[in-house]
């Protein structure tokens, strides 16, 4: 199953290749992308499919457990939706060359495949390395200096923090070899409770992980790449790395997480979550405030959701649920915005607010669906996001954390105001009149994945599926030490 779901992408990416229509060409994306889907369904409910690959050693190097299929369920949604929007939006840029831009989205999803079947660290680093290769490429598409420029800064500062990740894996190994074991880098010996550590050089090795693994997902201060590369990236591409690079990067770090956890260190680890995820929240409040670049904007919630995330992690186990919860909400709903504001970019040819206004006019359903997504990423009832971010605020008291509830409940209403002031100014109004706008409507292509991803977003909201739920209960309880 794992080879069949990481080859799937790959053969369509040399079959895209071969094809010499660049207008045929995307037609490879919906086949890998609801294929994928297909068989991530199989996996997450077939009896025996979540069984570890048959690869010679003690351990495995491939195996899906309740963790890697959250976030195998978030890639193999948002992909396949991005999937089909591409086929549309790739119809109007037809003066592109789009060949590699297809190879590059397809070997992510064979790379975030990767991850999330990895039961070893030293396998996890290598995949996530190649996200990264695969997705660069895609940043520079529109071939103007200011994508070039993001394309180099996603590349030095992403190479930064990944090489700090590989110092951190290969710490976690002398950890365990100063601590008197075997050195290793399976995630099964490593999670052995009991098994000999040293614990200082697993501290050191777990921080470098943190701001390694956390400048891929974007928190504060490592995320200076993040605006730039969502801004001038076509807004698929913001989907496919706010929904996708960004969630296989957190189980990455998960991972290191849970081996710290099982070692006892957990309240060490707590602490520089905590302080990580809140100065992230901060961090995108103030830099909302007064964007008049409403797709960096959304690079900025990105940060902040982040930071979310650490932040219920660093809560442990009353938040664990609501945090696995909200990598599922947050991927879906990021993917209507990045969708959306992707279409009004293209009607308006503009990305400010000053040029950018009444898009509810000009664009019903994409302004709409902007709008109504804006809401649900605030945590705003009755969507998704609300459900898993208070999820997290109930676990702050539970946990004993009042400070951090209120601090919490603070920056996320800064964030409220300062997001909703650009996306107000976009979505109201009437569309200035000396403003450049183009000949864009929306088509079924562009417009259908989104409807469909804000739909899952107003599902989950009003009521988590039994098998979700018992899928992100049993994921939870992995990351907190009971399974």
């Amino acid at each position: 199953m794992a080879l069949a779901m990481i080859l799937l992408p790959l053969l369509l990416a040399a079959v895209g290749a071969l094809i010499p229509s660049n207008r045929l060409r995307p037609l490879v994306l919906p086949v890998a992308g609801l294929g994928h889907l297909a068989l991530t369904a199989f996996a997450l409910l077939a009896p025996g499919a979540d069984s570890l690959s048959a690869l010679p050693g003690e351990y495995p190097l491939l195996g899906l457990d309740a963790i890697g299929k959250v976030i195998l369920l978030v890639v193999s949604l948002v992909f396949a939706a991005c999937s089909i929007y591409a086929v549309g939006y790739l119809r109007y840029r037809q003066e592109r060359p789009n060949r590699v831009f297809i190879a590059g989205l397809l070997g992510f999803l064979a790379g975030a495949t990767v991850v999330s079947w990895s039961r070893n660290m030293g396998l996890t680093w290598v995949a996530i390395e190649a996200t990264t290769l695969a997705t660069a490429p895609l940043i520079y598409f529109n071939n103007s200096k200011r994508s070039i420029e993001a394309t180099w800064k996603f590349l030095l500062v992403g190479s930064v923090g990944i090489a700090l990740a590989l110092l951190g894996t290969f710490f976690v190994a002398y950890a365990t070899l100063v601590g008197g074991g075997q050195a290793s880098l399976s995630f099964d010996a490593l999670c052995v409770i009991g098994a000999p550590v040293s614990k200082p050089w697993l501290r050191v090795a777990f921080v470098l992980a943190l701001v390694g693994y956390g400048t891929k997902m974007g928190l504060a201060p490592m995320h200076t790449w993040k605006p730039d590369a969502y801004g001038e990236a076509p807004g698929v591409v913001g989907a496919v790395f706010a929904g996708g690079v960004t969630s296989i990067a957190f189980l990455a770090f998960l991972r290191f997480y849970i081996v710290v956890s099982r070692a006892g260190e957990a309240a060490f680890a707590s602490r520089l979550l905590l302080g990580m995820g809140l100065f992230s929240m901060a961090v995108a409040g103030l830099f909302m405030i007064g964007q008049r670049d409403f797709k960096r904007m959304l690079a900025y919630s990105s940060v902040e959701h982040m930071g979310i995330l650490m932040i219920g992690l660093g809560l442990g186990a009353p938040a664990l649920f609501g945090t696995m919860l909200h990598v599922l909400t947050n991927g879906v709903t990021k993917g209507v915005l990045f969708l959306s504001a992707g279409n009004i970019h293209r009607a308006y040819a503009s990305k400010n607010i000053a040029q950018v206004r009444g898009a509810l006019r000009r664009l019903p359903l994409s302004g709409g669906l902007f709008l109504a997504a804006f809401l649900a990423i605030t945590g705003s009832p009755p969507f998704g996001p609300f459900v898993s971010e208070f999820s997290i605020l109930n676990g702050a008291f539970a946990s004993g954390h009042p400070l951090v509830a209120a601090a919490f409940l603070v920056f996320l209403f800064v964030v409220f105001i300062g997001m909703g002031r650009t996306v107000l100014k976009v979505t109201q109004g009437r569309p200035p009149e000396d403003a450049l706008t183009t000949a864009y409507r929306d088509g079924f292509l562009t417009a259908a994945p989104l409807v469909a991803l804000m739909a899952i977003t107003l599902f989950l909201g009003i009521a988590v599926p039994e098998p979700l739920a018992a899928l992100l209960r049993e994921a939870a309880a992995l990351v907190g030490g009971q399974a």
